[in-house]
């Protein structure tokens, strides 16, 4: 425990002996007064300041500006050196807040004070640097330690290693932990969590962390220009971007906040915010309580919510509940005092229920177990799952208590327990075929609401995408699996039983169809609806291929045979397995290749990897369209160089039919909603349900569907009116 030290007073502000200030606090950045000409008070200004109850052990190390009006200076008192910029007559205003320039009734050791900056009643203020215009008002305690970190997990000379700080993601043991960085994306921490047998990798992953920052110990804390920060605590070890806004926080402490004029980050009242690095326009505030964290560009946490050794992607927002041991890829959402998510991979697209509790070992002997959800996770109201499970895209979960682990393999699956008769039930790809207004909904919501301004990253919204239709294709053989097994146990070629029965639509599948290593018990597993899902998710990669080529501007303004020929270029593609790898989707050789890279020092630091993530960004619709036909060519089992005239008329075809089926039940799944009695029996007539709800025929993503669809068969007219003048 520290001790309480007495000491002379001439020694505050300069670290107590020269020895020592040699050392500490000399490596001011000045990264805004560069310019800057300060200059010793003069013998009248000493004596206003003086009369203004200012005080200070010596006045020689108080250093202004020729703009400096010693008036607008009262009831202070300065330690060490201190430098003052501009003060003009002028007051600075901030929403009702006005404030006048200068500083009154506070306490500066050892900082510099940029140009116009209204500080008033900050009783305590050491070794800090302002930018411009800052306001600050009533904010107890603001210091900075001798080795600042800045929420950076990385050690200062001298410093022992248990001074590191780590996050722990993905798992409560601690086996999966990761060094935070300023500019860490939800990739980098990915891939970091992924491979701990690798521990050459590892130590990389480490040493590029420590090569990004600088050892030497003696950093100032930095506000930028034109943050306000009123009626706040404790504020230690930060560096606060320009314009932020913190009103009413208890505490925040070793953290780095991003801000910028136009991608505002604001804290709110009742936060304590400990070890983390907080990205551009976010917001956090109500009590909620972050620490060892990295909280990403433009999501929020809110009205008491508890992240803790977590990572949360851009786009997201978590409130009330409890975080813990998570990592979250972008486009999270989880809005309810009562659900609780621990020792999670979740990758995105997804929204957790009130009730729900993911990944509590409770369940478990051990503190040990992970949850894996692919993008779309979707557990219902009061779900409570097991470790380890793992999920496969947009898997929906049925309210109710899941006491054995699971390996959902089939995407857009509903997954219930049929309580009755003790068996787990799979409905897989319910989501398109009872509720297509939700998942294209979601696709089409969380694109909307990307609000980087630089989105050198693409991050993969789309339902049709490689990383869902290379699991359609596992499904498929799953599928048929299961019911060559289920109908035909004596087979020895289960799944070529399978496919004959699934395409003869001739013969009846009446009886329960059985899934295998689906759960970790002895009861059964039955499926449900397996023709339509067979039948449905051979139809929407077929839909997948025809979207890429339409979608492709060039070959828009190409006849047919040109068309042909520019996709027999492709006739060596072979379908390749993606990763996502924080949002965006990668072919796993690529991301394999990236490791090896690391591991033989190709990449000099982070930055460097990054750019590798913006150009498999900027190849990566390319990468998708190539994607699309090796599948439809896979699935067709017609090679490119085969593909001709009447295969393409006939894929546009049945592309526009697919397309105006979507529409058809994006808008049915909706309107159950207007005219399911029990809906509409809490209103008095339908003309209040559509001044409350809003009238089916104003739903403003019904109405773009609607606009996009008619856009895409016009395209795919298009291509076919050239095919028949041809």
């Amino acid at each position: 425990m520290g001790k309480v030290k007495k000491l002379p007073l001439e020694k505050l502000g300069y670290d107590h002996t020269d020895e020592k200030l040699e050392r500490h606090y000399h490596l001011r950045s000045n990264k805004n007064k560069i310019d800057k000409k300060y200059r010793h008070l003069s013998t009248e200004e000493k004596a206003i300041l003086i009369q203004n109850h200012n005080y200070s052990t010596d006045w020689n190390s108080v250093m202004v500006t020729d703009t400096f009006n010693p008036q607008q200076i009262k009831n202070s008192k300065f330690y060490g050196n201190v430098w003052i910029g501009n003060i003009s007559s002028q007051y600075l205003n901030y929403k009702d807040l006005n404030l006048a320039c200068g500083i009154y009734n506070s306490q500066i050791i050892n900082s510099e004070i940029g140009d116009d900056n209204a500080i008033h009643y900050v009783r305590y203020m050491s070794n800090y640097i302002t930018g411009d215009e800052v306001i600050l008002m009533n904010v107890n305690d603001m210091e900075t330690s001798p080795a600042p970190k800045f929420g950076n997990g990385i050690l200062k000379e001298g410093e022992q290693e248990d001074k590191r700080i780590w996050i722990e993601l993905c798992n409560e043991n601690g086996g999966r932990p990761i060094l935070p960085f300023d500019g860490m994306q939800a990739t980098d921490a990915y891939i970091w969590t992924r491979n701990r047998h690798d521990a050459r990798l590892q130590s990389k992953f480490i040493e590029l962390t420590e090569k990004s920052f600088t050892n030497k110990a003696g950093y100032y804390s930095e506000i930028g220009n034109q943050v306000v920060i009123k009626n706040c605590d404790m504020i230690h070890d930060v560096i606060i971007g320009d314009h932020a806004y913190l009103k009413g926080v208890n505490k925040v402490k070793n953290v780095t906040i991003h801000s910028i004029e136009s991608a505002i980050t604001q804290i709110g009242e009742g936060c304590e915010i400990v070890n983390g690095i907080i990205g551009y326009g976010c917001r956090v505030f109500y009590g909620v309580k972050a620490v060892r964290f990295i909280l990403s560009s433009f999501s929020q946490l809110k009205y008491g919510a508890r992240l803790i050794n977590s990572f949360l992607g851009d786009n997201s927002t978590i409130s009330c509940c409890e975080v813990l041991n998570s990592l979250l890829f972008p486009a999270h959402e989880q809005h309810h005092n009562n659900s609780f998510l621990c020792a999670s991979l979740i990758m995105g697209q997804s929204n957790m229920a009130a009730g729900a509790t993911i990944g509590s070992n409770h369940n478990s002997r051990a503190a040990d177990g992970e949850i894996i959800a692919k993008r779309g996770f979707w557990p219902g109201l009061c779900v409570s799952l097991k470790h380890n499970s793992k999920f496969a895209s947009y898997s929906l979960i049925v309210k109710g208590d899941f006491l054995y682990e699971l390996d959902i393999k089939i995407p857009f699956s509903l997954i219930s327990t049929d309580v009755q008769n003790d068996r787990l039930i799979i409905v897989p790809g319910y989501w398109f075929l009872y509720n297509m207004y939700a998942v294209m909904r979601n696709s089409k919501k969380f694109e909307a609401r990307d609000r980087r301004t630089i989105k050198n990253q693409y991050l993969e919204y789309d339902v049709f995408a490689p990383d869902t239709i290379n699991e359609m294709f596992d499904s498929l053989a799953i599928i048929e699996k299961a019911v060559g097994k289920s109908l035909m146990p004596n087979w020895s070629n289960s799944s070529e039983e399978g496919r004959k029965i699934l395409m003869d639509k001739n013969i009846k599948i009446s009886q329960d169809i059985f899934l295998e290593n689906v759960e970790n018990s002895k009861r059964k597993v039955v499926m449900l609806k397996p023709r339509e899902s067979y039948s449905l998710f051979r139809k929407l990669i077929r839909h997948y291929a025809a979207l890429q080529i339409l979608n492709k501007e060039e070959w828009n303004k190409l006849d047919m045979e040109e068309l042909l020929s520019h996709i027999k270029n492709y006739s060596n593609s072979t379908r390749k397995v993606f990763e996502n790898i924080g949002g965006q989707l990668v072919p796993k050789e690529d991301l394999q290749g990236l490791l090896d890279g690391i591991k033989a020092d190709q990449f000099e630091n982070w930055h460097q990897i990054h750019k590798q993530y913006h150009a498999w960004s900027s190849n990566y619709l390319e990468e998708k369209l190539v994607h699309a036909l090796a599948s439809l060519a896979e699935l067709s089992n017609k090679p490119l160089a085969l593909w001709d005239i009447d295969f393409l008329t006939d894929l546009i075809e049945e592309s526009k039919a697919t397309q105006r089926w979507i529409y058809d039940e994006i808008y049915k799944s909706r309107e159950k909603d207007y005219t399911n009695p029990f809906r509409k029996m809490v209103y008095e007539n339908e003309e209040e349900m559509n001044i409350v709800v809003g009238s089916l025929a104003d739903n403003a993503f019904i109405n773009t569907m609607k606009e996009e669809t008619a856009d895409y068969l016009a395209k795919a007219d298009h291509i076919l009116n050239k095919i028949n003048i041809h």
